[in-house]
């Protein structure tokens, strides 16, 4: 039997050793860490359990069709609650940073805090779940926002759609994959290859609508003037599809996959951490662990660690498709300084996600991509896991996650650091009305070097590459080698790209190019949707 090692027990790598077991290979996995979920890993310190890294739940018809392809349903493995609100949107007061104009006839009219029955006020909104309620707040922002929206979804409807039954299913390792006449019609036609923001700004006057509808895309790793329109598929996937939360946390899913492998008959090896990849006549044929663990014997590998990592460090240099330079080159996504809170109490009104965009967006973007530096202003995220789930915090206490982008490869201090944490957890202390810090039990930090020495993170990114127009599909870093017989990759550095749902595709993709290759068909998954076997 064909044994493939699968390097990284993140979801991708869980996705490709699962897709690879049922194609007939014996799979072994290896990761560094005492747990499966690379990024996706937990930490728990005085009751409180965090969840380290993910914590939006998107796409949910992506997991659906991963676990159905298994048997099972997500409601047989996990509880999944749509969240309602979605998430709260914090904006800028009146005069302060770059706050947003409102049309006239729009919106609450001076002096009032709320415009009624909409979720909305002069300094926040709560998103709701649903289409039909989301009509409503963006018929109040401006006239004929509701049909504005109606449209913006059925355009970004139809991107998502035709990318979930074909082309984000395929492993984009030519350009001839995509000579498609049918995909370079709506390309032209809907103007996909123009800017989120300028798509955006085509539908809506009201720049707080605009900017609605196009943050999603910061998920995939770039500002949205730098992001093509074809990814307004994660804004559809926002506002009609829904925000959710797996109870117990997003390790849930790294659980209920690792389950799924393992009746599949695949073995995992904890703790276990990869040295080389030994290649001999061109062709990968083992994986040497470090500190005297031995090697493993291998027809192939797949690695979903680190894309860079795997290339600079794990293979000799006459085994490298990319150079350093190369490397250099690519535009990554941004890293993030994350914040894992455990306070006494609660935490007032605040939502289970909060975004606060109560500074100049545009000035941020600018410190993360054009200018990097640690931003003076930054933008924000808020999770308060334990509004929804008690379990994640001990009873009368709050569990509290902070993000805050930052460019990549910056210096990374703790004084740096706790600058931020103190100017952001002012914001949200005003917000609130409450505290916080002086109910502080729990706190750590976790930035660039933490990403570095945990994931091999090329440069310390949260994300992986950003979805630029010049790093989509088969200009992105390929998931077979072109130098090494036997090995892949996958990832988010790989297609197509950052996010969970991505990842686990990129793992698919990736398990089924190699069987391919072995001569054995990969079973075709059930597409999104579909009933189960």
């Amino acid at each position: 039997m064909t044994h493939v090692v699968v390097i990284g027990a993140g979801f991708s790598g869980l996705a490709a050793a699962a897709h690879l077991a049922r194609g007939g290979a014996r799979v072994t996995v290896v990761e560094r860490h005492d747990q499966p979920g690379g990024r996706a890993r937990t930490w728990s310190e005085a009751g409180f359990h965090f969840d380290m890294g993910p914590s939006w739940y998107w796409m949910p018809d992506l997991f659906e069709r991963f676990f159905r392809t298994f048997g099972h349903e997500v409601s047989d493995l996990y509880d999944l609650r749509r969240l309602d609100p979605s998430y709260r949107v914090v904006w800028p007061a009146p005069g302060e940073g770059s706050s947003p104009r409102f049309p006239p006839g729009s919106g609450a009219p001076p002096g009032s805090d709320t415009a009624s029955g909409s979720g909305r006020s002069s300094g926040s909104w709560d998103i709701p779940a649903g289409v039909p309620a989301l009509r409503e707040l963006f018929e109040a922002e401006e006239p004929g926002g509701g049909a504005a929206l109606d449209r913006f979804l059925a355009e970004t409807g139809a991107i998502y759609q035709a990318a979930n039954s074909d082309y984000l299913f395929r492993p984009s390792l030519t350009f001839r994959e995509f000579m498609d006449p049918r995909l370079l019609t709506e390309v032209v036609r809907m103007r996909m290859l123009r800017s989120m923001a300028s798509y955006a700004r085509s539908f809506f006057g009201s720049e707080r609508l605009a900017r609605l509808v196009e943050w999603p895309v910061l998920f995939l790793g770039a500002s949205a003037r730098k992001t093509p329109a074809m990814y307004s598929l994660m804004s559809y996937a926002d506002m009609a599809l829904g925000t959710w939360y797996p109870m117990g946390g997003m390790h849930r899913i790294i659980q209920a996959m690792v389950q799924v492998a393992e009746d599949q008959g695949v073995e995992f090896r904890f703790g276990s951490r990869v040295e080389r990849i030994r290649v001999e006549g061109g062709r990968a044929v083992a994986v040497e662990m470090e500190g005297g663990g031995g090697a493993l014997s291998a027809d192939a590998v797949l690695a979903s660690a680190d894309y860079h990592h795997v290339e600079q460090t794990l293979l000799e240099p006459q085994h490298r498709q990319y150079t350093e330079r190369y490397w250099e080159r690519r535009t990554m996504s941004p890293s993030s300084l994350l914040y894992y809170l455990g306070i006494q109490g609660d935490l007032g009104d605040l939502p289970h996600h909060t975004l606060f965009f109560d500074q100049d967006l545009d000035a941020h973007m600018d410190a993360v991509y054009l200018r990097p530096a640690w931003p003076r202003s930054p933008l924000f995220y808020a999770c308060a896991p334990s509004v929804t789930d008690p379990s994640v915090a001990p009873a009368g206490a709050s569990n509290l996650f902070l993000l805050v982008p930052l460019a990549p490869g910056l210096e990374d201090s703790d004084a740096a650091r706790e600058t931020v944490f103190q100017g952001v957890m002012a914001r949200l202390e005003a917000h609130v009305g409450l505290p916080l810090r002086e109910r502080l039990v729990v706190k750590r930090s976790y930035a660039m070097r933490d990403f570095e020495a945990d994931y091999g993170a090329f440069r310390g990114n949260a994300y992986g590459m950003a979805n630029t127009l010049r790093q989509t599909g088969p200009l992105k870093p390929r998931l077979r080698s072109s130098q090494v017989r036997g090995l892949y990759f996958a990832g988010q550095l790989t297609v197509p790209g950052p996010g969970m749902p991505p990842s686990l595709v990129s793992g698919e993709l990736a398990a089924g190019v190699l069987l391919r290759d072995l001569g054995v068909r990969p079973t075709e998954a059930s597409p999104p949707g579909s009933p189960r076997p």
